[in-house]
C-alpha cells in the first residue's frame, strides 16, 4: 500500500508541476528551452564547479549523517530526509541563480523556483497529513 500511495503522490506532484509550468509560460511569456533529461545542464564553468562541489559535499555529509543516525540515534533517522531536502533546495536555488544571472533566458529561473516550491509544498503536505502511513 505504501508504494501505491507514493506513486500517486509522485504523479500528482508531476502533474501540478507541469500545469504550473505551462500556465507560467503562457502568462509570463517564457520561452521553452530544450534541456536533456538526465544531463546536468550547467550554465557555465563556475556553475559546474559549484554544483560538483555541492554534490560531493552533500554526498559525504548524507552518508556520514545516515551512518551516525543509523548506529547511534535510530529515533532521529527522519533528520536524514530533512538534510536531503535541504541539499535539494540548495541545488535548485543555485541553478535558479545561474539561470537568472548568466543565461539569455533569465525568466527560466522563475520556473525553477516554482518547481522547488511545488516539491517543498508536497513534502510539507505529505508529512503534515501523514499520507504515506505510519512509520
Amino acid at each position: 500500500m505504501f508504494w501505491l500511495r507514493f506513486g500517486v503522490i509522485i504523479v500528482c506532484v508531476l502533474a501540478v508541476n507541469s500545469l504550473l509550468k505551462v500556465l507560467l509560460r503562457k502568462l509570463l511569456k517564457i520561452e521553452k528551452v530544450k534541456k536533456e533529461v538526465f544531463s546536468p545542464n550547467h550554465i557555465n564553468e563556475l556553475h559546474r564547479k559549484i554544483d560538483k562541489g555541492l554534490r560531493i559535499f552533500s554526498t559525504i555529509s548524507l552518508i556520514s549523517l545516515y551512518t551516525v543516525l543509523l548506529f547511534y540515534y535510530e529515533d532521529f533517522i527522519y533528520l536524514f530526509f530533512f538534510a536531503l531536502t535541504a541539499f535539494t533546495i540548495l541545488d535548485y536555488i543555485i541553478s535558479a541563480f545561474f539561470e537568472w544571472k548568466y543565461t539569455l533566458y533569465p525568466k527560466q529561473s522563475i520556473l525553477t523556483i516554482t518547481e522547488i516550491l511545488v516539491i517543498i509544498a508536497a513534502i510539507i503536505i505529505v508529512v503534515q497529513f501523514n499520507l504515506l502511513g505510519p512509520y
